[in-house]
């Protein structure tokens, strides 16, 4: 493999993360990662602190790195930030949309081809790359960087605490938003934007997968073994 660098492979590892192909807590290994992508250790490893300084990854003594595992405070804490920025993103469309409903049109029909396919991984980068696609499309490329890490951890916490939110929901809500833009209605655009990140949110199982406090851990390793009664 050619012209590949650290950043290079960063890319790929985040493309993984936002097509569900690598799931949290799963490792990395230095060495099979040199040898899929034809490059030494070193390349590997800044790769990965580069995505640890990202908050992607994380390094464990004596075991290596492996795919943060969010917690529910951090996916609370990553759909505030992507409302705050999506928010802004339609706040500020002022600009001929005609262009912009035309690609986002495009990337809404290959979000139904791949939901009607059997390509689970393209699938799931559609519909996460959709946010990336309009911040670009509606002119905020120092934005897209961003909003890509912001919807990969969310990608992360849907994976963790296990979204029901479905696929073909989730491209409707998408061509809802569009519809709205190109009716030149940016508020319900907005409006529908939030219902979206919002429902994705209510979909993970979060109160049910919450880690427990230091203090409820103690309590539960301390308390008595409950015996059969014939034991006692």
């Amino acid at each position: 493999m050619t012209d590949v660098t650290p950043t290079t492979i960063a890319e790929r590892v985040v493309e993984a993360i936002l097509a569900q192909k690598l799931a949290p807590g799963e490792r990395l290994g230095e060495q099979a990662l040199a040898e899929n992508f034809g490059v030494s250790r070193t390349m590997v490893r800044e790769a990965l602190m580069q995505l640890q300084a990202r908050g992607f990854v994380e390094v464990q003594s004596r075991r290596g790195w492996f795919v943060v595992e969010p917690s529910a405070e951090e996916a609370r804490d990553a759909f505030a930030a992507r409302r705050i920025v999506e928010a802004g993103i339609l706040s500020q469309a002022g600009r001929p949309l005609s262009k912009v409903i035309r690609k986002l049109r495009e990337h809404i029909a290959d979000e139904k081809r791949a939901i009607a396919g059997a390509d689970a991984a393209t699938r799931a980068f559609l519909l996460a790359d959709f946010h990336v696609c309009l911040a670009d499309q509606m002119g905020h490329r120092l934005l897209c960087d961003v909003l890509r890490d912001l919807t990969a951890r969310t990608t992360l916490a849907a994976t963790l605490f296990q979204s029901k939110h479905e696929a073909a929901q989730s491209c409707a809500e998408h061509a809802a938003i569009v519809a709205a833009l190109e009716e030149g209605d940016t508020g319900r655009a907005r409006e529908l934007m939030l219902d979206h990140i919002g429902n994705v949110e209510e979909a993970l199982e979060v109160e049910a997968a919450a880690d427990p406090t230091e203090n409820e851990r103690l309590r539960a390793t301390l308390a008595p073994v409950a015996l059969p009664r014939a034991a006692r």
